[in-house]
C-alpha cells in the first residue's frame, strides 16, 4: 500500500469556497459551508475565511468567476494560508487553473473526505477500500495533477519504452486499481463467510447521516464500548454485536455514516462494509433532529439506501438528540401548554410520515431508550414469527 501523506499539517489554515446554485437558498449554502468547515476541522485544518458566489453555471476553467478568483487570491496573498477547499467536486483541469491563479494548494470536498477516511481507516479492509477510492478519484484527474500523486506519496515505476509520462501514470494507477479490487474481492468472500456463520439470527443495521449519534446509541443498545466522538466519520469499520432482549437474540451492526455529496468512489469501495446494510433485516435510521437541516439529511440517507437497493427494508426512524432539539427550539419563558402542543404536532407529523415507525429519544440523556428497546423487540419478534413460524418458543 502506498504511504498516504497528510493533506493538512498541524494547524494549517484554510479558506472555504461554496457556490449558491439555482434552487438553493443562502441559508442552505451557509449550512453546507458549516458542514465543510466541520470536515476541514476533522481533517486537521483551521478554516479562517469563507467565500460564496451565486452562479447559474460553474465556470469550466475555474468553477467560480474570474472576479471571485481574484478576490480569493488577494485575500490569501501574504497570509499564512496553505489550502483552498471547494465544497463542490472539481475537475483536474479546474484544480490546475485554480492552483496557478491562487498560488496555493486547492482541493475539493471529495479529496477532503478521502483524506479523512484515509486517516481513520484502521483495518486492512478499510485501508484497501480508501486506497481504491483514492486511485479512482485520481485517475480522471492525472493530467496536470502530479501534486495529487505527491500527496499520496509513493513513486511511479519505470516507464515502458515509448510511453509518455501521463500514459505510464494511467497504466500504473489502473494496475493498482485492479490489484486492490482483487484484494477486496478476497476480503468480501471472507466477510460473506463470516456473515453466513452467524446463523439464523435477525440482523439490524444502524444507518444515518454522519455524526448523528449512531455509535452512542450502539453502546446503549449493546452495552459495549464502540468509539463515539463528536467528529465526522468516527466509525469506518463495521462493528457487529449480539444482543438478547427478553430471551430474544438478534445481531446489530454500526456502519459508516452517510453524508451529502459522498464521493461515489467511496460508496463503491465500501461495498463490503455496506453489505451489512444490504443483508440486514431491519434498519435503524438514526436522525439528529436538533440539526437545522435534519430533513435534508433524511433525504440524503433515503436516497443512498435507494441507490443501494435497501429502500424496501423495514425501517425504525430514531429521532435522536431530542434534549438538544428542545433547547434549540423552545424559549425558557414559553408556556408549557404551547411547548407540549408543538411537540405533539412534531410527533404526529412523523408518526404519519413513517407510518408509526418512529421513536423520539436522547441517547446521551437516556431518554425513551426503554421505549426504543420495546419497539426493536416487537419488530424482531414479528420477523422471527414470519421467518420461522415453527421455531418461536424462545420468543415467549
Amino acid at each position: 500500500m502506498i504511504e498516504k501523506k497528510q493533506i493538512f499539517g498541524a494547524e494549517e489554515k484554510a479558506v472555504l469556497v461554496g457556490v449558491i446554485q439555482k434552487g438553493q437558498t443562502d441559508r442552505q449554502v451557509m449550512e453546507y459551508m458549516d458542514e465543510l468547515a466541520f470536515l476541514a476541522e476533522t481533517a486537521g485544518a483551521v478554516p479562517v475565511k469563507r467565500f460564496t458566489q451565486k452562479l447559474a453555471h460553474p465556470d469550466s476553467k475555474t468553477y467560480i468567476g474570474k472576479g471571485k478568483v481574484e478576490e480569493i487570491r488577494s485575500y490569501v496573498q501574504g497570509k499564512d494560508i496553505r489550502v483552498v477547499i471547494f465544497d463542490d467536486e472539481l475537475t483536474g483541469a479546474q484544480i490546475t487553473h485554480l492552483e496557478k491563479a491562487l498560488g496555493i494548494k486547492t482541493i475539493d470536498r471529495s479529496d477532503l473526505i478521502l483524506d479523512i477516511f484515509a486517516h481513520r481507516a484502521k483495518t486492512a479492509q478499510a485501508r484497501a477500500q480508501v486506497e481504491l477510492a483514492q486511485y479512482q478519484y485520481i485517475l480522471p484527474r492525472l493530467r496536470g495533477m502530479w501534486k495529487h500523486l505527491e500527496r499520496l506519496g509513493g513513486g511511479i515505476g519505470t516507464r515502458g519504452p515509448g510511453e509518455s509520462e501521463i500514459e505510464t501514470d494511467r497504466r500504473i494507477v489502473r494496475e493498482k486499481i485492479s490489484l486492490l479490487r482483487r484484494k477486496l474481492s478476497e476480503i468480501d468472500k471472507q466477510a460473506f463467510t463470516q456473515r453466513k456463520e452467524r446463523g439464523e439470527l435477525i440482523r439490524i443495521a444502524l444507518v444515518g447521516y454522519t455524526n448523528v449519534g449512531k455509535s452512542t446509541l450502539m453502546n446503549l443498545i449493546t452495552k459495549s464500548d464502540v468509539l463515539a466522538e463528536n467528529k465526522l466519520f468516527a466509525t469506518l469499520d463495521t462493528t457487529t454485536r449480539k444482543v438478547v432482549y427478553e430471551n430474544t437474540p438478534f445481531l446489530i451492526s454500526d456502519t459508516v455514516g452517510f453524508i451529502r455529496k459522498l464521493p461515489h468512489h467511496l460508496v463503491e469501495s465500501f461495498k463490503s462494509t455496506l453489505d451489512e446494510v444490504k443483508e440486514s433485516d431491519i434498519l435503524l435510521h438514526v436522525i439528529d433532529i436538533s440539526h437545522p437541516l435534519y430533513e435534508d439529511q433524511i433525504h440524503v440517507v433515503r436516497t443512498t439506501l435507494t441507490e443501494m437497493g435497501c429502500h424496501e427494508k423495514p425501517v425504525i426512524h430514531v429521532f435522536n438528540k431530542m434534549d438538544q432539539y428542545e433547547k434549540n427550539t423552545f424559549d425558557e419563558w414559553l408556556e408549557p401548554g404551547i411547548k407540549e402542543g408543538m411537540l405533539r404536532d412534531l410527533y404526529a407529523r412523523w408518526e404519519a410520515e413513517t407510518e408509526g415507525n418512529c421513536v423520539f429519544i436522547s441517547a446521551t440523556e437516556r431518554q425513551n431508550i426503554e421505549i426504543l428497546r420495546k419497539v426493536i423487540l416487537d419488530k424482531v419478534r414479528d420477523l422471527y414469527r414470519i421467518r420461522y413460524p415453527y421455531k418461536t418458543d424462545f420468543l415467549y
